[in-house]
């Protein structure tokens, strides 16, 4: 019985025994506090189901399953099955930490506040929801580990709620989830993510997809076998010991080449992959010119991430070479790299002590820098917070200064961002770039590996339009301070494209609302919309004075209607525009009042 997907045993007994059939290297007190822990679950949810009609405690089990099958510690697991028990009635952060520990409290604490969060929500508050999940990070890594067990259950288990639902969740996960498991160099779970996020976001496709990849399987599998002795027969030639394993790539990975590419999945060709694991670096090494002599690789597919590791401490090296006419791709690496990019920071917490410790460093791991350095500050702003999200989870590039060290930004990144980068003194004064020893404006988006050189001048400054076209969340916290403190038209400017933003979201609204009427009148009365709208005392039309006889136009922003109060202004070229009396946008018309008409819906006789 395989305890980390669905089936249809729900005796606790029974499950517990297939949980240690699956996981038996666990010592002996962490199986019993890990017993004591679900004996402790079951009291607290012993009649309650969720909507499918499952007992509550199948969904905690799984998580805590997917974290042993990662090997984490037994605290982690323990918070696994406590997740949500949080939200159930009677139970509290300290009768966890009293029974189970003050750390086991935390963490189930800390998760259980990020699922009451609806991380797709665009309002501040929900930003601030992101922002503390990702900073949870720096008291525990744990949390999110936790939380990325639960989200992928979930997702494997998407089935029993409706199809918006399931869209909403996969879009989530896909925005949130799924980076993050990235940048904490999980490339397991986020492959699977990403995955099921497309089996749920886009059904068509990923069927499609999958129809593709199942065609032709022998033929796949004699052409790969070609390849796979190929390079056993040149590598055990050579003195180097091997091992290699091939298979189809991820959907949302074919799925990605479709779009930037757009063709459709049958017109691709590099579908396959193969994966040679070697026992030294410098064997990875030989390993490629020996691949590259048995094919010829594929301009600008080559990558060195052993040399210059991502920012979540993944490394390989990736080739693509042309095999029998068609692309192949080959990632070669050492089994401790392959280790760390099955599990990443997870192997911080494996469970056997002394001999995994060492893989993964949670201090060198990009995103936790990042966050500690910006833990303390205040980012209240959406705009900035929006930029920090993708800054911390969007794609990456790494770029070089002329002294040869490498700095790692978001990709779209300009020269101000790197100057900023380098130092908020450099930032300040840039005046000019050079890339590879060729001038670039400093607003165009850099490349990866460029060298880049800046220019500065100590009577520069920074200005709105380098505000505009910066990519990452410190360049433009920088600017905006200094535009603050420096530029007192700035603050004039910005206030009023808060003030337009915010009419601007007002007005949508009542767009929505009025549209919502009219199809509800619609509905009921099939006549002319004015003429029935409001109500029934009025006739619809609007009079000046005694006379109803002039071109008049309702204004779309607030859609007035009988017996709403109104008011009109005369317009240059449109007659008279009338709005309601309340409508926001109506008294922020330059010279208004110098240009408003007395007007008032005709009685009906």
């Amino acid at each position: 019985m395989d305890i980390t997907t669905n089936n249809s045993e729900t005796n606790p007994d029974v499950l517990l025994a297939a949980f240690w059939a699956t996981f038996p290297d666990y010592t002996g007190d962490e199986r019993a506090r890990f017993e004591r822990a679900w004996q402790f679950l079951l009291e607290k949810t012993a009649s309650l189901r969720r909507g499918c009609g499952l007992p509550y405690y199948l969904h905690p089990l799984r998580v805590a399953a997917i974290l042993a099958q990662g090997g984490l510690d037994a605290d982690c697991l323990i918070a696994g099955l406590f997740h949500s028990l949080l939200n159930v009635e009677g139970v509290t952060e300290a009768d966890i930490s009293a029974q189970f520990g003050e750390t086991v409290a935390r963490i189930t604490a800390d998760t259980s506040k990020i699922t009451g969060w609806k991380i797709r929500s665009k309002t501040m508050q929900q930003a601030d929801a992101i922002r503390k999940m990702l900073f949870a990070m720096i008291d525990d890594v744990r949390v999110i580990l936790v939380k990325l067990a639960d989200r992928l259950d979930r997702m494997r288990n998407l089935t029993s709620i409706d199809e918006k639902s399931r869209r909403m969740v996969a879009a989530e996960v896909i925005d949130i989830w799924a980076p993050l498991a990235d940048r904490l160099g999980m490339q397991s779970t986020k492959s699977e993510l990403e995955d099921l996020s497309l089996k749920y976001s886009n059904p068509d496709v990923f069927q499609q997809i999958k129809a593709i990849v199942a065609q032709k399987k022998e033929e796949r599998a004699a052409y790969l076998e070609k390849a796979v002795n190929a390079i056993y027969k040149n590598a055990e030639k050579q003195g180097i010991p091997v091992q290699i394993s091939s298979r189809a790539k991820h959907f949302y990975s074919i799925y990605q080449k479709m779009r930037k590419r757009n063709k459709g999945a049958d017109e691709l060709y590099d579908l396959l992959a193969l994966r040679v694991i070697c026992q030294t670096n410098a064997a990875c090494y030989e390993l490629v010119g020996i691949v590259h002599g048995l094919w010829k690789p594929l301009d600008g597919r080559f990558k060195d991430y052993i040399a210059m590791p991502k920012a979540n401490g993944y490394q390989s090296l990736h080739t693509t070479v042309l095999c029998e006419g068609k692309p192949l791709e080959i990632q070669i690496r050492t089994a401790a790299m392959h280790d760390k990019a099955e599990h990443g920071v997870a192997s911080h917490w494996l469970y056997k002590k002394g001999t995994n410790r060492d893989k993964v460093d949670i201090s060198d791991l990009g995103i936790v820098n990042q966050l500690q350095h910006l833990k303390e500050q205040d980012l209240s702003n959406e705009t900035f917070f929006a930029q920090l999200k993708s800054d911390l989870l969007g794609d990456e590039i790494f770029v070089f200064t002329p002294q040869g060290d490498v700095f790692q930004l978001p990709a779209g990144s300009t020269a101000i961002d790197f100057a900023y980068h380098v130092h908020s003194a450099v930032g300040e004064t840039i005046v000019g770039a050079k890339a590879d020893g060729k001038i670039i404006p400093i607003t165009r988006p850099l490349e990866n590996t460029q060298i880049i050189e800046i220019l500065t001048n100590p009577q520069a400054h920074p200005t709105e339009n380098q505000l505009k076209v910066v990519r990452t969340s410190k360049a433009r916290q920088k600017i905006h301070a200094w535009l603050v403190a420096n530029d007192p038209n700035f603050m004039d400017r910005e206030a009023e494209a808060k003030r337009a933003a915010e009419i601007a979201a007002l007005n949508e609204h009542a767009r929505a609302v009025q549209d919502e009427k009219r199809k509800r009148r619609r509905t009921v009365n099939a006549a002319p919309e004015r003429a029935t709208a409001g109500d029934g005392a009025y006739s619809g039309k609007v009079q000046i004075g005694d006379t109803t006889n002039f071109l008049v136009k309702f204004a779309g922003c607030c859609a007035p209607v009988p017996p709403q109060p109104i008011v009109g202004y005369v317009s240059n070229s449109r007659g008279i525009i009338i709005h309601r009396a309340d409508c926001l946008t109506f008294h922020r018309i330059p010279n208004i009042e110098r240009r408003t008409i007395a007007v008032a819906w005709e009685a009906r006789h």
